[in-house]
């Protein structure tokens, strides 16, 4: 039995669905059969990844960065900032001149979901049936690429897979995602909320999402277009991206310092309902690349070691100036 190491994004509802839809994908055309273990990856200062952890038959990597590694034989990525070095990119342009690697590593910055990607390239390279995984590749395009119909849809989550992204961002539990990710593609989203392990997560995470919309409602300030809130005082694992437009509809833009386990961030975004000309909006990727993050060129993120709370700070004020200099309305 070939055994597969997936490596995702981790709290990340498309990397979630992208390790589910892979290793569904994977048995289907692949192997036939193989035991598959899943093993979340984060942004973070420093080593993204650790090259003794792959220690599969096969390694595949989704929904994150490029690792120039030998040992991963798969790669599905969308990010605009997918390589970490001119070098890493050199050796994924030299492996797409290679036939058969070029068949294990993919990269289309144009998708808005990772899962959309990888079941594109899963049905017109290799057959794969995407019919009965539709709802998920819906839903993961509408998640990760803000396509909700207003900010209040995106903050309230009526949806299963508003609440499920809710329990995958927030969860401390390294065992949770891994066991969530094969439920993913074998039942409806609706179901896979009914189950016990996940249902009994959902009440306190609510109240907890509650208490994160009035403590950013409290914090929170808007000039010139851009939001700013600094939450470093009380540290979350996470908090949903669109409170900042669900209290400031107008502004274009929003950067919030907050404060985890692992790590300062400086979450960079914009209004994904702004009636701006998209033309005259700041590239958010490359921004957050000039210290050291990455991302969309319509939200990006920076992580600095917990520590270095101060150099993130100073990072995020810079950010801020730049983008009300430059408000697009």
């Amino acid at each position: 039995m070939v055994r597969v190491r997936v490596f995702y994004h981790d709290k990340c509802f498309d990397g979630a669905c992208s390790a589910s839809l892979f290793t569904r994908f994977h048995r289907e055309c692949i192997t036939g059969d193989g035991s598959y273990e899943y093993h979340g990856l984060v942004h973070r200062a420093g080593a993204l990844f650790d090259e003794s952890e792959f220690t599969g038959d096969e390694n595949a990597i989704v929904d994150f960065k490029y690792s120039a590694s030998p040992r991963i034989t798969w790669w599905f990525d969308h990010h605009q900032s997918a390589f970490l070095t001119p070098q890493d990119h050199e050796n994924f342009l030299a492996c797409q001149r290679d036939r058969v690697c070029a068949e294990r590593k993919f990269f289309d910055p144009n998708y808005t979901s990772c899962t959309s990607f990888l079941a594109h390239i899963a049905k017109t390279h290799y057959g794969f049936d995407t019919a009965p995984v539709t709802e998920l590749i819906h839903w993961a395009d509408i998640v990760d690429g803000a396509k909700y119909e207003s900010p209040e849809a995106a903050v309230e989550m009526a949806e299963p897979a508003m609440k499920l992204t809710l329990i995958i961002e927030a969860t401390e539990d390294p065992g949770f995602i891994p066991r969530l990710i094969p439920l993913l593609t074998e039942m409806p989203l609706d179901k896979v909320l009914c189950q016990p392990f996940v249902a009994c997560l959902l009440p306190p995470l609510l109240k907890r999402h509650e208490e994160a919309l009035e403590l950013i409602r409290s914090r929170a300030e808007e000039r010139d277009g851009t939001i700013f809130f600094d939450i470093t005082d009380h540290p979350l694992e996470g908090f949903n991206k669109f409170i900042p437009y669900y209290l400031y509809p107008q502004a274009t833009y929003s950067i919030g310092l907050s404060k985890s386990s692992f790590r300062t961030k400086v979450a960079v975004g914009s209004n994904p309902w702004t009636k701006a000309d998209p033309a005259k909006m700041v590239n958010l990727a490359q921004v957050c690349e000039r210290y050291g993050g990455g991302g969309h060129a319509r939200v990006g993120a920076i992580s600095f070691p917990p520590d270095k709370e101060a150099e993130a700070r100073a990072a995020a004020m810079e950010i801020v100036a730049e983008l009300r200099a430059k408000n697009p309305l």
